[in-house]
């Protein structure tokens, strides 16, 4: 008898389990027609320069479905690009309200490199570490935003430590870190003055990336600061060439926002 129960008990939960798996692709196959009518094929015809039409579409898919979490990250997007940031931020938390896993730290990021927000940045996205470990998010770690907000906090020993950390992670996953990190990792050490060890990371950076102007501009000044004008002066020649052909930090949302410690002309 115990075993016929047993028998009974593990049919149930399966045939439960097959209910529940079907009655959540159902909503997802329901929500992605709502996607598709709603994104693909009305609200992505228009630009942010078209925001009222843009917005309205994807209100009528919300009245819909007003958990779908991509239908409010794409009302926060346009309104970011046009440096809205609280007015974005408002749908941007309804993302992460309904679907955390996926849009915390694309919150975190817009806090970081739009909105400027940083220890709302930090907070979000050691959120994201918990979730995730020190995954990446538009093509950098969590680690790297949360440096680099230190960085912009004056907090330059914190982010020179994290910097150092998430760059030995990276070499040892990878083989090499992101030239990006190496650069900053770098202004982490000009900030204090330590002028040689600085010199050493942009000059990692520069050699992965050539005529990575920026790391150029940087290592001339610690040059300059160690005696060796001539050759900062070579430098910034050699950077300025660099930089009028378009060689820069080159992060695809550069065309929205100015990067930290970019050199401006």
């Amino acid at each position: 008898m115990k075993v016929f129960f047993l028998l009974v008990v593990s049919l149930f939960s399966f045939t439960l389990l097959a209910q529940n798996s079907q009655a959540s692709a159902n909503i997802k196959e329901a929500q992605q027609k709502i996607v598709d009518e709603y994104v693909h094929n009305c609200a992505k015809k228009y630009s942010y320069y078209q925001m009222a039409e843009l917005q309205e579409c994807l209100d009528e898919g919300l009245k819909k479905d007003p958990t779908i979490a991509y239908l409010w990250q794409q009302k926060a997007m346009p309104l970011f690009k046009i440096k809205k940031y609280e007015a974005g931020m408002v749908f941007c938390d309804k993302a992460v309200e309904n679907d955390p896993q996926r849009w915390l730290s694309y919150r975190a990021y817009i806090k970081c490199i739009f909105a400027k927000t940083y220890r709302e940045a930090i907070i979000d996205f050691e959120k994201c570490k918990e979730m995730h470990g020190n995954s990446y998010e538009m093509d950098h770690t969590y680690n790297f935003y949360i440096a680099l907000s230190h960085l912009q906090l004056n907090e330059f020993a914190k982010a020179e430590e994290i910097f150092k950390a998430d760059i030995a992670e990276q070499i040892e996953q990878k083989g090499e870190a992101h030239h990006l990190d190496l650069f900053y990792y770098g202004i982490t050490l000009y900030e204090q003055k330590k002028w040689e060890q600085a010199i050493e990371e942009f000059d990692k950076a520069i050699s992965q990336y050539e005529n990575f102007s920026d790391a150029k501009v940087y290592k001339a000044f610690c040059l300059g600061r160690i005696g060796q004008e001539k050759r900062a002066n070579d430098l910034i020649v050699e950077a300025k060439t660099d930089a009028k052909n378009g060689y820069t930090i080159n992060e695809d949302n550069m065309i929205h926002e100015v990067y930290p410690y970019k050199v401006k002309w």
